[in-house]
């Protein structure tokens, strides 16, 4: 596997959790990274602690469900670093209700967020990519349930099937410009993000919060251990470096078993 070093990145949500940890090993490996987050003051703290450690950053705001800010923010990195080589579509919120009592209006909010910021991100990002054939790589933070279904999670179960079909739609449009794109499938990741999800579902389910963790979170994984960021970060290393397009429009889980292809 080849080194990042030279290449640019535009991850978005990477101001905290499993963005930012992707964020902190590419720049370790050479990449210059751009921390895009709808919280510029928490972007630009990430980028201060990667430039602190030696890399390359910088912070962009970015909210993923406006077309304007996606098209400006992307703008930015490449003005700034010269190029874009990289996105990181992983930008994410988590609701938890059953259908019958989930509100419309946070039905479209989950999948703006998830689904629409997948396409905006990508098509700011094509622009590029595609301009001279120079190409590039497009992983989208999907999920176990990008495969599977869960109760309580209609929208985000939806959003992060539809991502398997952008992705393998952009690795057929893309190969004749040198873009592949990819879907990372996380487990459950111990991100403030499921730690929220944590008493939500304990009350929901009338079950204690160890029970959730225990039955509902882990009860499918071969060792009932977490996924962590570093394992999803590790993985996205791997794809940004892999050499050919042998490998593009996959699906990779990782998740200790969960779910099995």
């Amino acid at each position: 596997m080849s080194s990042l070093d030279g290449k640019a990145a535009l991850i978005t949500g990477a101001a905290s959790g499993i963005g930012k940890a992707i964020a902190e090993l590419y720049a370790r490996h050479g990449a210059k990274v751009a921390i895009c987050d709808i919280n510029q003051q928490a972007a630009d703290a990430t980028a201060a602690e990667i430039v602190k450690a030696g890399g390359q950053a910088v912070g962009i705001a970015m909210d993923v469900t406006d077309e304007a800010a996606v098209n400006a923010g992307t703008d930015k990195v490449v003005e700034t670093f010269g190029a874009l080589d990289i996105l990181i579509s992983n930008a994410g919120v988590q609701i938890i209700n059953p259908i019958d009592q989930f509100a419309f209006a946070d039905w479209k909010k989950m999948l703006a967020i998830h689904l629409d910021g997948g396409f905006l991100t990508t098509k700011a990002a094509l622009k590029h990519m595609y301009r001279g054939d120079r190409g590039g790589i497009v992983i989208y933070m999907g999920s176990v349930h990008s495969h599977e279904a869960s109760k309580l999670k209609a929208p985000y179960v939806t959003a992060k099937h539809g991502l398997l079909g952008l992705a393998r739609t952009l690795a057929k449009e893309g190969a004749a410009h040198n873009v592949r794109a990819h879907v990372i499938c996380p487990g459950f990741v111990r991100t403030p993000l499921v730690e929220k999800q944590i008493p939500e579902q304990a009350k929901e389910l009338g079950i204690s919060e160890d029970e959730v963790v225990k039955n509902v979170m882990l009860k499918d994984t071969v060792d009932g251990v977490f996924t962590t960021v570093e394992d999803i970060a590790q993985t996205a290393l791997y794809l940004a470096t892999f050499p050919s397009a042998a490998l593009t429009g996959q699906s990779i889980v990782v998740s200790h078993g969960w779910y099995m292809q």
